[in-house]
């Protein structure tokens, strides 16, 4: 066979197999997008035939109840060997009513390619440093309140009722604290179990032991940002009673209102303390019963020196700790509403959010929207302690 002979069959080698250049690569990649328009179309269209026609119909019944505006797929990265593949992509999905802009989370999907050439997924599952949807931990119910949705996994409907019935009340209080100017609505997620928080949320279990509920949401996102999420604990949730249950769900609301004015240059003192101000703001409570780790420190006439820290907020496991941060943050945004009033504790909020980075934003927001120095404030929120606990 002579040189040019060889040459040729090579170069036609090399367009089959995809060895030594991109055509066939691209091809492959062509042909996975397809593949995945054609499963998103199926989830959309609720049609279990279409779904199964692309691959694996795990996690097609799962998804049955979640009222899905959009679902799509946008392929990232592709490596393949042979007649199998994985594939790396951008999950963008919004929960029809709540989400004004999509969700994006990142899937590795394993792939295989039959005799005639076509490919079909045979897994779906979160990217390696991505949490899971509620969805891959089983089948998920909705529940519709007039002001919430509700998504569960291995919930009654009963249990789900429960919650939507929650939100619907914090969302009229949150919005008589906060104003008007927030979605006036909230998204639930109830997974089974502490260990199904967890995969929500790509973390250990150990992070959220004891912890009742967190809101996941970008800071500063704007009108237009994915509903955040507030995803509970069932375990701790459970244990304690209706009226912890409303202040919890309330103060989770706070944080969703809250969203578009907290930035990096909001201490978590302030959005955690008005986040609890909101949630016990009808709740009746009396300080003592709101803070009693606090109330222990000052009757032993410990009282704190100075506002938490951030690292204070950590869940790190000192349970004390962490009260009594909570506690501290709560009533220096309560001295603010009782001394400043309730519009004052917001437009300082605002302002503290607003301010271009952490260093003098609480500083410069004192001394616009309070009038004091950060030492008075600190001096007169002992005092408000001291007086509020002994």
């Amino acid at each position: 066979m002579s040189q040019a002979a060889v040459a040729a069959l090579c170069l036609l080698l090399a367009a089959l197999v995809g060895c030594g250049g991109g055509p066939a690569v691209d091809a492959a990649r062509a042909e996975v997008q397809s593949l995945l328009d054609r499963r998103a179309e199926a989830v959309l269209a609720r049609d279990a035939a279409a779904y199964a026609r692309t691959g694996t119909r795990d996690g097609f019944d799962n998804l049955r109840a979640v009222p899905l505006a959009d679902w799509s797929y946008r392929l990232t990265d592709l490596d393949r060997t042979g007649d199998r593949a994985t594939a790396a992509a951008d999950l963008r999905y919004r929960v029809d009513g709540h989400d004004r802009s999509p969700v994006v989370t990142a899937r590795t999907l394993s792939l295989s390619r039959d005799r005639d050439g076509h490919w079909s997924v045979e897994s779906d599952r979160p990217a390696e440093k991505s949490g899971q949807q509620l969805w891959d931990q089983g089948r998920a119910q909705a529940v519709h309140g007039e002001r919430s949705l509700v998504l569960g996994v291995g919930q009654s409907e009963r249990v789900l009722r429960d919650y939507a019935e929650l939100a619907d009340r914090a969302v009229p209080a949150v919005t008589d604290a906060w104003g008007t100017e927030w979605a006036r609505s909230v998204v639930v997620l109830v997974p089974e179990t502490l260990e199904g928080m967890a995969g929500l949320l790509g973390s250990p279990p150990s992070s959220y032991r004891g912890i009742a509920a967190v809101t996941t949401g970008a800071t500063g996102g704007g009108p237009r940002a994915p509903a955040d999420r507030v995803i509970v604990n069932p375990d701790a949730f459970g244990l304690l009673g209706h009226s912890g249950r409303q202040v919890v769900l309330t103060h989770e609301t706070a944080h969703v209102a809250t969203r578009a004015h907290t930035s990096a240059a909001t201490p978590l003192w302030l959005s955690e303390g008005y986040a609890d101000w909101a949630g016990y703001r009808g709740a009746g409570r009396d300080p003592a019963e709101a803070a009693p780790e606090l109330a222990q420190a000052v009757g032993r006439g410990e009282v704190p020196d100075a506002l938490p820290e951030d690292d204070d907020f950590g869940f790190t496991g000192d349970a004390e700790g962490l009260a009594r941060a909570y506690e501290s943050s709560w009533l220096a945004c309560r001295m603010i509403a009782d001394r400043w009033g309730e519009e004052r504790l917001g437009a300082f909020y605002r302002a503290v959010g607003a301010h271009e980075g952490r260093e003098g934003a609480v500083e410069d927001a004192m001394r616009g929207e309070l009038g004091v120095s950060p030492e008075e404030f600190t001096l007169r929120w002992r005092d408000f302690v001291r007086d509020a606990l002994r």
